[in-house]
């Protein structure tokens, strides 16, 4: 269940959100973000309904096949909660001009490519907002979040020893404290501050040096990352949504998560066949509870990020139902250690 509690009503219902796509994984994000009564929504999305769409998307039904996604998806929607404002938009999303994202607090983009993903986030970087992105491959998934530069504020018991103002990570930093008395305690206020990375930087960066030091850490590592950037340089060089099943485009993929394991210094053993395979299976379906976890995750963490009450996804997050877990990985290019003059 979303925690709108931990933005403040008053302000949520000013929030106004884009919801870019309109497949399983957003009617999930729409859904959550509508009960907790965001101020206003626009879902966009150029395609049609197709009978594909009816088994997972539950906005939809056979009356709608052949009629524009958001629009058939929108009286539900609106349904929800009446005192959110809804728009539709049906234009394609690689028409709209940077100035376009100005006029939102956020910006969410499911299931496309990380070309028109990185498209969007450049623009949305342009205009200053907030940027997710988000995926699902039947059992597989991932979320994305590029805030920019995000502040948040944690509170706890007062220590005896001082809260120094210092980076604590290569992307985290300590930028103010302060102090209020609770039933008699004294409770620290200490603001941090994220450094955020644009999807295509975060794309090609390696693992986080903690996670790449042990043969352990390694071994935990999902496959996952491996097969999504695979998947990525795979629609790039054959301008394909999906691999097909011809040995061709089989051995394609097999040779770039091969050398995408590689370049994330991942052990070989960890990116078996099984794996492949059931990721290539996978690779473009939709399944109702795995995009209902995504769906959830993001909402609630936009709804945090919204309220700067938590630590925000920073910044990939990703997603094996076989699993059941949801590791997140911070995937930035090495950077000099933070000055503390900028703090």
């Amino acid at each position: 269940m979303i925690d709108k509690f931990a933005y403040g009503e008053f302000e949520l219902k000013r929030t106004n959100i884009l919801l870019i796509g309109m497949r399983a994984l957003a009617n999930e994000i729409a859904k959550n973000l509508v009960l907790a009564g965001i101020g206003s929504l626009t879902i966009l999305d150029d395609q049609l309904v197709t009978a594909d769409d009816l088994g997972s998307q539950f906005f939809v039904s056979e009356l709608h096949v052949g009629t524009n996604r958001a629009t058939a998806a929108a009286p539900q929607v609106r349904a929800l909660n009446p005192r959110v404002a809804l728009s539709v938009d049906t234009e394609n999303i690689l028409l709209k001009p940077p100035e376009f994202y100005s006029m939102f607090d956020m910006v969410i983009a499911t299931d496309l490519d990380l070309a028109p993903f990185s498209m969007i986030n450049a623009a949305c970087r342009f205009v200053n907002k907030p940027f997710y992105a988000a995926g699902s491959h039947g059992m597989y998934g991932f979320i994305f979040a590029d805030l920019i530069t995000h502040d948040y504020v944690i509170e706890r018991e007062k220590s005896n020893i001082p809260t120094q103002l210092k980076a604590e990570t290569m992307t985290r930093s300590i930028v103010a404290t302060n102090a209020k008395e609770v039933n008699g305690k004294q409770i620290e206020i200490v603001t941090k501050r994220e450094m955020y990375s644009p999807i295509n930087l975060a794309n090609t960066s390696p693992l986080p040096a903690e996670q790449v030091s042990s043969r352990r850490r390694k071994l935990q590592v999902p496959p996952l990352l491996t097969c999504l950037r695979a998947l990525w340089e795979f629609q790039a060089l054959t301008q394909q949504s999906f691999p097909s099943h011809s040995r061709t485009d089989l051995e394609i993929f097999t040779r770039l998560a091969t050398d995408k394991h590689k370049e994330l210094q991942l052990p070989a053993e960890t990116l078996r066949s099984e794996f492949l395979r059931s990721f290539l299976q996978n690779v473009g379906s939709e399944i109702a509870p795995v995009t209902a976890f995504l769906g959830g995750q993001l909402a609630q963490d936009v709804i945090n990020v919204l309220g700067q009450r938590e630590q925000p996804i920073q910044n990939f997050l990703l997603f094996d139902s076989d699993d059941a877990k949801g590791p997140i990985y911070a995937l930035h290019p090495i950077f000099p250690p933070l000055d503390a003059s900028i703090m």
